[in-house]
């Protein structure tokens, strides 16, 4: 099957979500979560935060290092100035998702949020997680 058919079950609820609400410009989806704990679907999401990301990078950096610290200095350094900017933005957007979930007050994960205002929790299927505050909306205007 190709790969752009695993993603049309997800753009197809985020699609029906988006003409039910009739408010497309004002839907955001968001999907907090961690290594493990995948959503599935969460490609169609607006952003994925995921919230072990900053220490994957960090354990990637510190890999089979020598037991030496004087060696141990050098291979990071090297494999810090081979990522360069890549790795600073990375290690950013990471630490800037973290920040954003604590600010929102995400307490459990996986969480999906649409509009920064309604939030699922547990739930590991986007397109089940939509149809839940979708059905949440129509009891409440």
């Amino acid at each position: 099957m190709p790969a752009f058919l695993s993603y049309l079950g997800p753009m197809l609820a985020l699609s029906a979500l988006l003409l039910i609400t009739g408010n497309v410009a004002a839907v955001e989806i968001w999907v907090v979560t961690d290594a493990h704990h995948p959503v599935a679907g969460a490609q169609a999401a607006d952003r994925i935060i995921q919230l072990d990301a900053a220490q994957t990078i960090e354990a990637e950096l510190s890999a089979q290092l020598p037991d030496d610290p004087q060696q141990a200095a050098v291979l990071v350094q090297r494999r810090l100035n081979e990522r360069g900017h890549a790795l600073q933005q990375q290690l950013r957007e990471a630490y800037q998702g973290v920040t954003d979930a604590w600010s929102l007050g995400i307490t459990s994960i996986p969480a999906v949020i649409v509009d920064q205002r309604y939030i699922v929790y547990g739930e590991n299927e986007l397109n089940r997680a939509l149809a839940r505050i979708e059905q949440h909306r129509e009891g409440r205007p």
